[in-house]
């Protein structure tokens, strides 16, 4: 007999990140992915590979614990490393991941088609939080935004892609978004295909999406979403190179804290 819903387990939450959040006077969101982790219960892993700094990591293992939980990081800097039987035990003894900043392509590189990355999808499936600040954000999508020119005119070459940790299907994700001026990569990148959202988080923001998919926007900053389910033109397909893209039918909506959009039937709601 199969099991009812009810005794089926749920996705752990996604939280991107935009980059450059809060750490010490007022860090909400910081602070909520601690109590989503498992408050005083949590052992959030740290896996600071995008970063080359050496604070990184230690960082925020000091940040987590003066919040009350256990925390502790993983020196994943080569690929070698996410074979690890040793690395392997502690993520999978983790209730929580937290996926710092720094360069994409270190993360897709040395984390991408590894047990390391498997076993991440695994514990976000069984219930585990994942966060990911810049860089880590990007790379919880299946497709990552791994670069590209600023402006806001999608463009033929605006955004470099790589395959991401495969977490949802569903967004694609682009952080600093405001503060580097980055609409026109993410709506290139949405050009490609446009099936998933298009998720562009400020700096001091992050979007914490629930098992069932709602997201809601939590920090300083905003979130610009790009919906391009009722796209019906794309000119993508016959650019030249470095040419603007023609979309149209695309829906905008920019969200504040408190704000709330529905990833699985793409409604959008203001603050109540």
């Amino acid at each position: 007999m199969a099991p009812s819903n009810s005794s089926r387990v749920r996705r752990g939450w996604l939280i991107p990140i935009g980059g450059a959040e809060e750490k010490k006077d007022n860090p909400v969101i910081l602070r909520r992915f601690c109590k989503l982790a498992g408050g005083r219960n949590a052992k959030i892993l740290v896996i600071p590979t995008a970063s080359e700094l050496e604070d990184t990591g230690p960082g925020y293992v000091r940040i987590f614990e003066e919040m009350g939980a256990r925390s502790r990081y993983i020196p994943v800097n080569r690929r070698e490393d996410c074979f690890d039987d040793e690395i392997q035990r502690v993520l999978e003894r983790s209730t929580a991941i937290f996926i710092t900043g720094g360069n994409q392509l270190r993360l897709s590189t040395i984390l991408g088609g590894t047990p390391v990355a498997k076993i991440i999808r695994r514990m976000n499936s069984d219930g585990a939080p994942v966060a990911g600040t810049s860089a880590g954000a990007a790379i919880i999508p299946e497709h990552m935004i791994a670069g590209g020119p600023t402006g806001p005119t999608p463009t033929e070459h605006g955004v470099v892609m790589a395959p991401g940790l495969g977490l949802t299907n569903k967004v694609i994700v682009d952080q600093h978004f405001r503060q580097r001026d980055r609409l026109g990569r993410l709506l290139t990148a949405l050009s490609y295909n446009p099936f998933a959202t298009g998720i562009g988080i400020d700096e001091d923001t992050a979007a914490f999406i629930d098992p069932d998919g709602m997201l809601e926007v939590v920090g300083s900053g905003g979130i610009t979403i790009a919906d391009p389910s009722d796209l019906h033109h794309s000119s993508m397909h016959d650019a030249r190179e470095a040419e603007p893209i023609c979309l149209i039918g695309l829906k905008l909506h920019i969200l504040a804290a408190g704000g709330r959009y529905d990833t699985e039937t793409r409604q959008a709601f203001a603050d109540d």
